[in-house]
């Protein structure tokens, strides 16, 4: 395993070793001891997994409390992944981190609390798992808006292409008047 620092401080690429033979191939998606000596020291109590199809649009998602830290991996086909840091006392607050992300890479994202998150399928379908370091919380729940001019983000859109959106991220809030982390 590799880990590879980004522009925002604290998400990492994590980059898996894939062990490859006539038979397929095989990598380990998580070991605690080795992410804790990676500087990720996570305890996770909840997987997800999203199925999606092409263009669907989820995010931008995070807690106010009970913030959760998202180890993110693409299992099937291709996203481009979006991680916004809202931590208003980081030197890095309102900017936005975006990379592809592809089951053929097998590359992760680990978004440490503190951060929204989301992400657009670029291929056919896409099945997406994350691992969380705290549990869903409806009540907690917000939502930013992912096209918010602020945030700037360039997502890779087909230039006449509208995003599939559930209808909590078609009503996001504006990230001016989103709750944030101090």
């Amino acid at each position: 395993m590799k880990v590879d620092a980004t522009s925002l401080p604290g998400v990492l690429l994590v980059r898996a070793k894939v062990f490859k033979d006539a038979r397929g191939a095989f990598l380990e998606t998580w070991n605690a001891r080795d992410f804790r000596a990676a500087g990720i020291d996570a305890a996770f109590v909840q997987d997800n997994l999203s199925l999606s199809t092409r263009h669907t649009l989820r995010g931008l998602h995070y807690q106010v409390e009970q913030a959760q830290g998202k180890l993110v991996r693409v299992v099937y086909g291709k996203v481009f992944d979006v991680a916004v840091d809202l931590r208003r006392s980081s030197p890095t607050f309102g900017q936005s981190l975006g990379m592809v992300l592809d089951a053929d890479a097998r590359d992760a994202l680990w978004i440490p609390p503190g951060f929204a998150h989301g992400f657009l399928v670029l291929s056919e379908t896409a099945a997406f798992e994350y691992k969380c370091t705290d549990y869903y919380a409806l009540e907690h729940e917000r939502v930013i808006r992912w096209d918010d001019p602020d945030l700037g983000i360039d997502w890779p859109l087909p230039e006449g292409v509208e995003p599939v959106l559930s209808d909590k991220d078609a009503n996001a809030t504006a990230f001016q008047d989103a709750d944030t982390y101090s």
